[in-house]
């Protein structure tokens, strides 16, 4: 259950804590496209029915969350790195980075920061990182959510750009579909060349 009296969450409004980020990234599976980043100060007063790990919901749950999240905020900001930063510093180093900016694009700054994982990128706060905390803290959660539909959109977008690798569908992750477009079409400037599956077909190419 979300922000149960022994959340993390709870424990720091208990200690006078008022502005509490909540920080997750989606995208780090996928073989193209950026990771994104969010973060979001929830309003104690204004709590928000349905959430949950984004993973857990559908789509259409994700889109219908996404509006009063932003809403009932009291801050929601978005970061990202992009594939060229993703291959040059390796994905954990990456989403660590889309993190930390979305919490800088933040326009009241946290007190403190919830970290989905079990690593805190650096930051100008105190922060504590939350192992499964996008099923465990309220505001990890709604980060999840705004970050995911973001991103989603974007390979949606990105579809119309690089059409035949069915990007709107499996928003870039590894499926047989995705792989087999690989095979067929090429490797696109979308790609993230330090991934196997793309690194290997561009060995064998000898590019």
């Amino acid at each position: 259950m979300l922000t149960t009296d022994s959340s993390p969450e709870r424990v720091l409004y208990r200690k006078g804590y008022r502005y509490v980020a909540g920080v997750d990234e989606a995208g780090r599976g996928p073989l193209a496209g950026p990771v994104v980043a969010a973060a979001v100060i929830l309003d104690p007063a204004r709590p928000i029915e349905g959430l949950a790990d984004s993973k857990k919901l559908s789509e259409a749950r994700r889109d219908a969350l996404a509006p009063i999240i932003r809403e009932r905020a009291l801050a929601w900001a978005l970061g990202r790195a992009e594939v060229e930063e993703i291959d040059r510093i390796n994905i954990l180093q990456a989403s660590l980075l889309a993190m930390r900016r979305a919490v800088l694009a933040l326009s009241t700054p946290p007190e403190f920061a919830l970290i989905d994982g079990n690593r805190c990128p650096e930051l100008p706060c105190p922060s504590e990182a939350v192992v499964k905390g996008d099923s465990r803290v309220a505001a990890i959660s709604a980060a999840s959510i705004i970050a995911k539909v973001a991103r989603d959109r974007e390979m949606v977008e990105l579809d119309a750009q690089y059409p035949g690798y069915g990007l709107a569908g499996h928003k870039g992750y590894p499926s047989p579909a995705h792989l087999a477009a690989l095979e067929r079409l090429g490797v696109t400037p979308i790609h993230r060349r330090s991934f196997g599956p793309v690194r290997r077909l561009l060995e064998a190419a000898d590019v």
